[in-house]
């Protein structure tokens, strides 16, 4: 756990400042989903597939139900407890899991168990960069058709051409706009705020809707009606898992003072104004949000800005796509597949291509699909509820096994946090067939291809190891004449520092030549997100001119192996590059006979196949000299 975070009357002047700018500069990544829910969240509830009649009592028991949503699960359950469990300060699901998996004298079952949560989870997440986009920036521009409804024809292909514009940004990195996203969004959440209050001041008695009776009420006369609501009011609270997954940008504190004293505050009031404004005048659901506009003339404006503030919004899932790609391949859990960095100062700024045009054909697929943001609303909640239900038993997890709370105290947090999260899921379910399916077959989708690639590379793995020889004995053998020794130095990377590379043995077969100098180079990435210099070698001197190299590398950090192996000269081992060869193994998976019994169920095994066939090699992702490498191949069939 973390240590207590000073106050802010304690915090002297300059890091008052700081804190302003880095919470200035979070209102343009963190909250931008959930800062956009306004757009759809009171439109569904009152006009969707189960609406709601609009009577006082009915508006007011929405906004208490929207108010404690709020409250409970994403200032209470995110921001004051769940980012309080960071991982050498990152959050998000995949630092969660690695803090779950940490338990002592955990079954090898419960380990396991623990990593599948933790990754469907992770894999909801991209269902989540493809519906956030299309629902935010469509239903934006959806208010031109409360400008004119002679516009309507043109919401989907307007919709589209942003999206696409968008995407193909994305090589030239956020860091040259990124300086502009904090305060586009501290006006878009000032003008939420003006919205709302210009509307409550006409019709004060919504205020009264931060009582939890009036949605304690609204349960007690509809009952099903009122569950099925929860499936829209939902919408409000999406995003709230990116206070803490976007927590290692910009520190706990940073976001807990933007939310509590910025974002919650004019977020909550633009409801309170659309519910103002829908009893005021009942045909204002069509669009409540647009509708707040006080004139006519700052319709086309309010147009625009919600249009900006939803591009930067899918930015930032977008952005959070790449970094979970890039975490889940130093995991092992996906192939290496190019990543790009686009800014020489910010690591965490990536780009990867694959990713990218992959997400693209599936939004625009989605938005040509669904047509609408009332449609989309179907699809939209029952992945991030789910990956919210997931965030909560791992932080149980955390706060039993590492924090040491009682069973009492712990089971208590369980019990509270999972009855929300369940409620919240479960009126979500009846949308499965509305467009829910497609998410939740994307997650599953993209769970498959993570964990077969986590179980393939084992069997691999394990199927290498049995073939290997023990490095003691080989270099024992030396010792008594072996193969010519030719000057230079040769590198040859192992999961096994114990055992003899692949490639070395086949080296040996083929051009019976030994270098002079032999490194044995292992890289491990560790459940942290980022590995200081200071560990990132270590170096052991074997016999016979053997050396081995251990290169250590966080979830989060760029793997640069020349940058490595320079820190290396600090241990007494200092590389010429021009004189040093690289060599890989390069392992051709072929699929066993149906006759043969195999471990891997075998459409496992076929995509395990075409995944290996098609990753990025060693050399392109270690950032290695092509001209200096050499890979040797030899065919492995699965066990």
């Amino acid at each position: 756990m973390t240590a207590t975070s000073m106050t802010a009357a304690d915090a002297p002047h300059g890091e008052h400042s700081g804190l302003a700018a880095t919470a200035l500069a979070a209102m343009g990544v963190v909250f931008g989903d959930i800062g956009t829910s306004p757009l759809y969240t009171i439109k569904e509830v009152f006009g969707g597939p189960h609406a709601v009649e609009v009577t006082p009592d009915n508006v007011l028991g929405i906004l208490s139900l929207v108010f404690w949503a709020l409250t409970i699960t994403v200032s209470m359950k995110y921001v004051l407890f769940i980012m309080r469990a960071d991982n050498k300060g990152e959050g998000g699901i995949m630092a969660l899991t690695a803090l779950a998996s940490r338990t002592a004298n955990a079954s090898p079952r419960s380990l396991w168990l623990m990593s599948a949560l933790g990754i469907f989870g992770a894999a909801l997440f991209y269902g989540d960069a493809v519906i956030t986009p299309a629902m935010s920036v469509l239903s934006a521009v959806e208010g031109l058709e409360v400008v004119t409804p002679v516009l309507t024809p043109y919401i989907v292909p307007s919709t589209v051409a942003i999206l696409i514009a968008l995407f193909l940004f994305q090589r030239h990195g956020t860091a040259a706009v990124g300086a502009l996203f904090g305060p586009i969004m501290m006006f878009w959440f000032a003008t939420l705020g003006l919205l709302g209050l210009w509307n409550v001041i006409q019709y004060p008695a919504v205020l009264a809707a931060i009582n939890p009776w009036y949605g304690l009420a609204f349960f007690a006369e509809h009952r099903g009606l009122a569950y099925l609501a929860l499936g829209s009011v939902v919408l409000a609270i999406t995003g709230g898992e990116a206070l803490y997954a976007d927590m290692g940008h910009f520190g706990r504190r940073s976001i807990k003072w933007a939310w509590f004293a910025f974002v919650f505050p004019l977020l909550y009031l633009n409801y309170l104004g659309q519910g103002a404004l829908i009893l005021n005048d009942p045909k204002a659901i069509e669009n409540p949000f647009f509708l707040l506009a006080p004139s006519e003339m700052l319709l086309i404006p309010l147009v625009v800005l919600a249009t900006v503030a939803t591009v930067i919004a899918s930015q930032a899932v977008i952005s959070g796509a790449f970094s979970l790609t890039s975490q889940a391949m130093q995991l092992g859990y996906c192939p290496r597949i190019q990543i790009k960095f686009t800014s020489e100062r910010e690591k965490g700024q990536i780009y990867v291509p694959n990713i990218n045009w992959l997400l693209l054909l599936t939004v625009i697929i989605v938005v040509l699909g669904f047509r609408s943001s009332s449609n989309l609303a179907s699809a939209y909640g029952i992945a991030v509820t789910l990956t919210m239900m997931i965030d909560t038993i791992l932080a149980f997890v955390v706060v039993r096994a590492l924090w040491k709370w009682s069973w009492p105290r712990a089971a208590l947090f369980l019990v509270f946090f999972v009855v929300v999260d369940f409620a919240f899921f479960s009126a979500n379910v009846i949308k499965i067939l509305d467009g829910g399916w497609f998410p939740l077959t994307l997650g599953f989708t993209v769970f498959a291809l993570l964990s077969t690639w986590k179980l393939g590379r084992k069997l691999l793995y394990e199927k290498l190891r049995q073939d290997s020889i023990p490095l003691e004995a080989f270099i024992a053998s030396l010792q008594e004449g072996g193969p010519q020794r030719v000057d230079g130095t040769g590198v040859f990377m192992t999961a096994d520092p114990d055992s003899v590379p692949r490639a070395l043995l086949h080296n040996l077969y083929h051009n019976k030549v030994l270098h002079e100098r032999v490194v044995l180079l292992n890289v491990l990435t560790e459940d942290v997100p980022y590995v200081p210099e200071s560990r990132r070698v270590r170096v052991d001197v074997l016999d016979a001119g053997f050396h081995r190299v251990f290169v250590r590398y966080g979830f989060k950090d760029d793997p640069d192996l020349p940058r490595a192996m320079e820190l290396c000269a600090e241990q007494g081992l200092s590389f010429e590059m021009m004189e040093t060869s690289f060599f890989l193994g390069r392992e051709t998976v072929v699929t066993m006979p149906i006759s043969k019994r195999a471990r891997m169920a075998r459409w496992r095994q076929i995509l395990f196949t075409w995944m290996f066939r098609n990753a990025d090699t060693a050399t392109a992702f270690f950032k290695l000299p092509p001209n200096r490498v050499v890979e040797l191949g030899a065919q492995v069939e699965l066990s």
